[in-house]
């Protein structure tokens, strides 16, 4: 695919009380932007959580992971299709990526570093030996080496990406020839308004306690906020089919990311906060130009007042809006496609809004849908 097209995935969300993602104290992570302090996801908890919702919407041979425990992992799978006992299947893995050249870790059968790689290629790299198994785990050190060191089983991970390593890539320093160049990047989630930290004092009871026995039987705190957060992301098509090696199951993974984008939310703290929320805005432009990340929207932190109807989510909207038909103006940088799903008042002032800059509100099937559709004609186009 030599046509360069970029999926911007734009999102309003308010989360309430929660500590999402903690920092190296244990309260939520935060960030100064526009000279006040703002609540902050980390990126890489926002992948995680996109990671994991694809993970339990996914056929298992489909799955990646993300691990030191490499040998391990091969190991178990060639046990359970050759018959090799846990000891002959452990050694043989290890003599498999030998020729890799992954450095160890500290702990026996451990890389020094996670890989991110995917179940159904440990299945490809099992298929060059499961005919021979029995009889390589029979030679000695010396003789196994040499007879797997020709082996492909650095193709069978250059190549059969699943779509997690096809979106988010893989970096392997010392070993460039394993790296994945990422077709998904996604920003930090920023409050569009300054946060306050805030604790949670808490007690427990020893439901055990006799009568006489009066306190807590234990105390503490958990920092948290609640913000109404701007996230956004981007996906360049052409490196996502590159990666995958096919332009339909690059279009299939476009849909799969910005539906698990859009719905999933990282866990930290899930069972005390019960945090988890839907969006109030997902909005998509398809660019053939760049990336644009609108947090611009935000540099001014959005203040509401007692007088406004409008909440700080809408609030949020409508910022973005704004921002997004002036940088188009100003930059002259028409996209190839838009379209907003959101859950503010259909007839009012800011779904009118919403709709001059990024046309008819859609239900998120619908939009999820037209971005499919849009990105197959424009592809069409190209020739």
């Amino acid at each position: 695919m030599d046509k360069r097209l970029y999926i911007d995935v734009h999102i309003v969300q308010t989360v309430p009380p929660a500590n999402l993602n903690r920092d190296d104290q244990g309260n939520p992570k935060e960030a100064y932007f526009g000279g006040v302090r703002r609540a902050r996801v980390s990126s890489q908890a926002w992948k995680r959580a996109t990671r994991t919702a694809f993970a339990r919407h996914a056929p298992e041979q489909d799955h990646a992971t993300r691990t030191k425990r490499i040998v391990a992992e091969l190991a178990k799978r060639l046990a359970v299709r050759t018959g090799l006992d846990t000891e002959q299947s452990g050694r043989l893995a290890a003599k498999l990526l030998e020729p890799l050249g992954i450095k160890e870790g500290k702990k026996v059968g451990d890389t020094a570093y996670l890989l991110f790689f995917g179940y159904r290629q440990l299945e490809d790299i099992i298929d060059l030996v499961a005919d021979q198994a029995t009889e390589l785990a029979a030679l000695n050190d010396d003789r196994l080496s040499a007879a797997v060191k020709e082996l492909p089983v650095a193709k069978k991970l250059q190549s059969g990406h699943p779509m997690d390593v096809a979106l988010f890539g893989r970096m392997v320093a010392d070993i460039p020839s394993l790296n994945v160049d990422a077709a998904a990047q996604v920003a930090h989630a920023l409050s569009t308004h300054a946060v306050e930290l805030e604790f949670d004092y808490y007690t427990a009871v020893d439901d055990e306690n006799l009568k006489e026995e009066t306190g807590a039987g234990m105390i503490g705190t958990i920092g948290f906020n609640s913000a109404t957060l701007y996230r956004y992301a981007t996906v360049g098509l052409h490196q996502l089919a590159a990666n995958l090696g096919d332009i339909d199951a690059a279009l299939d993974a476009v849909e799969v990311f910005v539906q698990h984008f859009a719905r999933s939310i990282p866990s930290g703290h899930q069972n005390s906060f019960a945090h988890r929320t839907l969006p109030s805005l997902v909005a998509v432009v398809v660019r053939d130009d760049q990336p644009v990340n609108l947090v611009s929207a935000y540099e001014r932190p959005v203040v509401h007042r007692e007088d406004q109807e409008e909440g700080i989510a809408e609030l949020s909207a409508l910022r973005l809006a704004a921002e997004y038909e002036r940088a188009t103006r100003q930059w002259g940088d028409a996209p190839v496609h838009t379209a907003v799903c959101h859950t503010f008042d259909s007839e009012g002032a800011t779904a009118a809004r919403l709709a001059s800059a990024f046309g008819t509100e859609q239900t998120f099937p619908e939009l999820a849908a037209g971005l499919r559709g849009a990105l197959v004609e424009s592809i069409k186009k190209a020739g």
